[in-house]
């Protein structure tokens, strides 16, 4: 059993990732924090709550954390997830209430009053996770891990060199970064192999129960929206974290561009060769930037058939 915090600005490719979460025997799904991201905090927080209800969960604690990056203005994705940033699915709001402590307080409170090792699974901008080492950094060293989904070893998204979350605020992913604790990055790489198309929400809506048939009129809602296949995105850093074998992982010195030229916002990552690494005029670039866990491939079928069997589970 892992013990897992998961930090979401949900909009559809978060709700995959909350789905399993909650439903996946091996987790232990402490908590939940949202974060401005793909849609504005309060749609968030609507989104974040629905995606419990489809999933069945139990009473699992809300936080609320930060409305906006640290220094840039927000930037929606509703162009990519509808205008409820859920797919515009119309899908009955929730009773669930939010948990009364800010989101870096709730996290502070399950790290430390956990037994057991925790990972906290950033799927978003990294606003909250920066507040929360600057707030509690004795609690943070006590995380065993951060997996984080952004970044890009290769090009970006949001700009041509840019990956939304990191681009949403890059200030906040450099404190991230550079915080000493380690860090897998599950970025664009390999974000987008994990394909759906209408033969998987046939399988789903087969199973004819909440969590499958929210799973499916997802895939259904996206692929009628963008025309094409769609990604399951976040779920895989989820599942990463839990089945780390089930992708191959290259260490690298990452650094975050937080100028405020055509770069600002990516992960510049060091492939080169170690012994051009180790030259002088490079020291402060090693001393200065933490080495990574940086996600180069997934076993597709794999963590795809994982996510479909945990959905269909009763």
């Amino acid at each position: 059993m892992k013990n897992f915090i998961l930090d979401v600005d949900t909009g559809v490719d978060d709700a995959f990732a909350l789905l399993f979460a909650a439903r996946h025997p091996e987790i232990n799904l402490l908590g939940v924090t949202c974060v401005d991201g793909n849609t504005n905090l309060k749609q968030v927080v609507i989104n974040t709550l629905k995606v419990l209800d489809a999933a069945e969960a139990g009473d699992i604690p809300v936080g609320v954390g930060a409305t906006r990056p640290l220094i840039d203005e927000p930037r929606y994705a509703e162009y990519v997830h509808g205008a409820d940033g859920l797919g515009d699915l119309n899908y009955p709001e929730s009773t669930r209430t939010v948990d009364p402590r800010p989101a870096v307080e709730l996290i502070r409170d399950l790290v430390e009053g956990s037994k057991d090792p925790v990972t906290l699974i950033p799927l978003a901008p990294l606003t909250n996770i920066a507040l929360f080492l600057r707030s509690f950094p004795e609690t943070a060293k006590k995380l065993e891990r951060i997996v984080l989904m952004g970044g890009s070893a290769s090009q970006g998204n949001a700009t041509a060199s840019a990956e939304f979350n990191i681009w949403h605020d890059p200030e906040a992913a450099a404190i991230v970064f550079q915080s000493g604790i380690p860090i897998t990055m599950y970025g664009l790489d390999v974000f987008g192999d994990l394909k759906m198309d209408n033969s998987f929400a046939k399988r789903l809506h087969e199973k004819s129960h909440a969590p499958s048939t929210f799973g499916a009129k997802l895939i259904d809602a996206m692929l009628a929206r963008h025309k094409e296949e769609i990604t399951l995105g976040d779920y895989g850093a989820v599942a990463v974290a839990l089945y780390p074998e089930l992708s191959t992982q290259e260490t690298m010195k990452v650094m975050v561009d937080t100028t405020f030229g055509p770069n600002r916002g990516a992960t510049i990552c060091d492939h080169r060769p170690i012994e051009y690494q180790e030259l002088g005029y490079t020291k402060s670039w090693l001393e200065q930037n933490l080495t990574v866990q940086v996600c180069k491939t997934i076993k597709v079928d794999e963590l795809r058939e994982l996510w479909m069997d945990t959905l269909s589970r009763s």
